[in-house]
């Protein structure tokens, strides 16, 4: 009995052993997981943060130290001098110790196209009453980016390197940067008595700026309003009145500039802040306050004079202190092959404009243009992208045609003043008329009914194949690298009438001054050389192998152009310093008006410079575009 009891006893002992051990494994089951759903609702809440943070909408979190409210005025504040650019917010550790957690975000701004701001915030979090996870927000140190403050303001800008330099054909700047200052009104500090006297300082018409200065105020704008730039030299004549006015101010700044504000302007474009347009067409290459070439050759080539820009992140109470930089990349330069002096020269022929006109002139030798001058000098580009009918200009491609096919400058051509075609009546100049005599008179003096008979002895796509072959029309357009530069067309003829008023340059013709300057250097040369403006950087696609011409019929054609000056259309260029001028004059009709308005033209060259003179409305090219060219000769003697 004592023993069977003793076993009774011991069993039930190790029974209770084994029932305790298993309540107490049950106990720490229930705590593990416990502890795991508690790790997990911390790592839930830090998430949200971090999502709400990359999401730039944080008020989806719970805080302890500061309410919601607070904290997400703080991040707005902070934050929205970065702009709308992405961020992306995640935690990258979290640890649990009871009721608290720490741990550390990752943070990535997107500051600028291809520029990353990454670093790391500390995060901490307590459990409150309600067993929820807050975000603790601390006063005093800022929750959204290291170092700094509560109350400090994150800043980015961008940062611009050394502009590249636009230079001529000897290597000295066209466009090099210099120092500019822009006239600006205060809006908060100027009276509507001191912007009146502005308006005369700065040559405004009257009330215009003031006007602005209403508008401004009635917005509530606080923002400077732009009212005009000035260089150096002319601001200093303006200083003095400029210092004396309240509430005018005027910091400096660096732009390129050309020798004069409206040296080659048509061509090498305009550069100030950027559009709307351009930001928004830009790629993000752009924003707001930037400075870039807009329009001609500043703006295409924006992206290599200007480089790459940089950006900088800085704290509003530490601006010289950078948070994260990204440096700028420098432009690069380029190089033309314009001729400083032959463009002053052709741009002072040209004069004030009164009349749309242009000038181009080109390097026989190279083929290089050497001049690509506009009027007004703050208009079109009217020489390179201009379309218009050449006139009897293109009698120079006509003839080399006839010549090529036999005709020779002493073959007999009457000058009738009519000849129908198809029922057409075709005429001369103011109805002039000769009897028979050499075909060579029959250029000189510009006999459009000589050329409309001889038009009926050749082919549709006659004259075409010889303006191709001069120049006109061959497609080097597409290779000069200013974008709409246009190289003419000559269509092949679809009737007897169109193949006889393609003769002399009308009918469907187009041509730009460019296209006949490099005609006639053509015929100068002996070649065809495409032509070129841009050195470097290389421009794609050109093929600047001369294609020679057909030396007899080249020599030829070059006496009759010569004939023009000495006897012919062209004699206001007989007397021309600098030695004998070749050329030709145009007078082409354009429009719907009775009679119709004319177009004046006087195409050639003299020694190795190559030209074509234009004059979108002039009686002829004879009395109108002829002494433009002398002068312009004129001009590079000295």
């Amino acid at each position: 009995m004592v023993a069977m009891s003793r076993r009774i006893i011991i069993a039930s002992v190790v029974a209770g052993v084994v029932a305790v051990s298993a309540a107490a494994g049950g106990f720490a089951y229930v705590n593990h997981r416990g502890q795991l759903r508690l790790d997990q609702e911390a790592r839930t809440a830090a998430d949200r943060f971090a999502g709400g943070w990359s999401h730039r909408d944080v008020k989806g979190v719970g805080y302890a130290g500061q309410t919601a409210d607070q904290v997400v005025a703080s991040f707005k504040s902070t934050t929205a001098g970065l702009g709308t650019s992405p961020v992306k917010a995640s935690v990258t550790s979290l640890t649990r110790d009871g009721d608290r957690a720490t741990g550390r975000l990752s943070i990535a701004w997107t500051v600028a196209q291809g520029s990353t701001w990454a670093y790391t915030m500390p995060i901490s979090l307590q459990r409150n009453s309600s067993e929820l996870w807050d975000v603790v927000a601390k006063g005093g140190t800022s929750m959204w980016a290291p170092g700094l403050n509560a109350s400090t303001k994150l800043v980015v800008s961008r940062t611009w390197g050394t502009r590249g330099d636009v230079l001529d054909r000897e290597g000295s700047p066209i466009l090099a940067v210099g120092k500019v200052y822009d006239v600006l009104i205060d809006p908060a500090r100027a009276s509507a008595q001191t912007v009146a006297e502005l308006e005369k300082v700065v040559g405004q018409p009257d009330g215009k700026l003031v006007a602005k200065l209403n508008a401004a105020r009635a917005s509530g704008s606080k923002a400077p309003i732009f009212v005009i730039p000035y260089r150096e030299a002319d601001f200093q004549t303006r200083k003095v009145a400029l210092d004396a006015l309240k509430g005018v101010i005027y910091p400096p700044r660096v732009q390129p500039l050309a020798p004069s504000s409206s040296f080659a302007r048509p061509l090498l474009g305009s550069y100030g802040l950027v559009t709307a347009e351009a930001i928004k067409n830009g790629g993000g290459r752009y924003v707001a306050g930037d400075y870039a070439g807009l329009s001609g050759l500043q703006g295409q080539y924006d992206g290599l004079l200007a480089g790459t820009p940089g950006v900088k992140v800085t704290a509003s109470d530490k601006p010289d202190v950078p948070l994260f930089e990204k440096a700028a990349v420098d432009g690069a330069p380029m190089t033309l092959t314009l001729d400083r002096k032959i463009q002053s020269a052709a741009e002072a022929a040209l004069g004030s404009g009164a009349i749309p006109s242009s000038l181009v002139a080109v390097d026989v030798k190279t083929g290089n243009l050497l001049a690509v001058a506009n009027s007004p000098a703050l208009g079109m580009n009217r020489a390179l992208l201009g379309r218009y009918q050449p006139g009897s200009t293109l009698k120079v491609a006509t003839t080399y045609s006839l010549l090529s096919k036999g005709l020779s400058p002493s073959t007999p051509v009457t000058c009738p003043p009519f000849v129908m075609v198809d029922g057409r009546k075709m005429t001369n100049y103011e109805n002039e008329t000769f009897a028979s005599a050499p075909f060579s008179k029959d250029f000189a003096l510009s006999c459009n009914t000589a050329f409309v008979q001889l038009a009926a002895t050749m082919g549709s796509s006659d004259v075409h194949d010889a303006a191709t072959a001069l120049g006109v029309g061959s497609g080097w357009g597409k290779h000069l690298g200013i974008d709409g530069t246009f190289s003419g067309s000559v269509p092949v003829a679809t009737s007897k009438t169109e193949k006889a008023a393609t003769a002399f340059g009308q009918a469907r013709t187009l041509v730009s001054p460019a296209s006949l300057a490099v005609m006639v250097a053509s015929v100068a040369r002996g070649s065809y050389i495409e032509p070129a403006l841009i050195r470097t950087p290389a421009v794609a696609g050109a093929d600047r192998a001369p294609r020679a011409l057909d030396a007899k019929v080249a020599g030829e054609l070059r006496g009759l152009m010569r004939l023009v000056v000495t006897e012919g259309t062209g004699t206001a260029l007989k007397s021309a310093t600098g030695g004998e001028v070749f050329g030709k004059t145009g007078t082409a009709e354009y429009g719907s008006a009775n009679p119709p308005e004319t177009r004046a033209w006087f195409v050639g060259w003299q020694g190795e410079v190559a030209f074509a003179v234009l004059v979108e409305n002039g009686k002829s090219g004879g009395t109108v575009a002829a002494p433009i060219a002398k002068a312009f000769l004129g001009n590079l003697q000295h």
